[in-house]
């Protein structure tokens, strides 16, 4: 390490300060699933529910983490790593600020999911499986990726040139095949208020 460089954490406020000052919990909800399964549509509803509720509250996703921090890596094996890496040390520093963070990626592998616990911490963190099949989310195609892919012109894409392991230890699993956006808002907010609760 550099002689120059002096830790300051200890100088800093900690994370139960700002928690205090917020009158909540610093979380990350982590929504991971197939690509049209539901994630978005439902962090953004999140979103609007805590934040009608008084939460201090921030989505992040694709559309405005690839745009920005994230724009110079692409979908191979080792991108896909330094993606969900990034994201979760961002994460991170938002719970410490006491920030309630939604998360909405894909996160296909238990390896990076597992990454994303390990950099997290698992008392910060709500892992929440949003299930929907490859053909389900093939007939919603919400962004036009599937009709895109069977031209070819999307190439690595998960669930058809990339596997899709199904997480077995999620804190919740919202099947958007069996449930309408409103019942699986319903089922995440249930879920996810007690949680965000500051004790005292």
């Amino acid at each position: 390490m550099d002689d120059n460089l002096h830790p300051i954490s200890d100088r800093l406020l900690t994370q139960k300060d700002r928690e205090s000052s917020l009158g909540q919990k610093g979380k990350v909800v982590w929504l991971c699933g197939l690509s049209g399964s539901g994630k978005s549509t439902l962090a953004i509803a999140l979103e609007k529910a805590l934040y009608q509720a008084g939460r201090h509250v921030y989505v992040l996703d694709g559309d405005n983490i690839r745009t920005g921090l994230n724009a110079g890596l692409g979908f191979s094996e080792d991108d896909r790593r330094e993606n969900i890496r990034r994201i979760a040390e961002v994460s991170k520093l938002f719970a410490d600020s006491g920030t309630i963070t939604l998360n909405s990626f894909i996160t296909p592998t238990e390896e990076l999911r597992s990454l994303a616990r390990e950099i997290i911490g698992k008392d910060n963190l709500i892992e929440v499986y949003v299930k929907a099949s490859f053909e389900t989310c093939k007939q919603r195609d919400v962004k036009g990726l599937y009709a895109k892919v069977e031209k070819g012109l999307v190439p690595n894409f998960t669930g058809k040139d990339s596997g899709f392991e199904e997480p077995e230890i999620s804190d919740l699993v919202i099947d958007t095949e069996k449930q309408s956006v409103e019942e699986s808002l319903a089922a995440l907010v249930d879920f996810v208020a007690p949680k965000i609760q500051r004790e005292g």
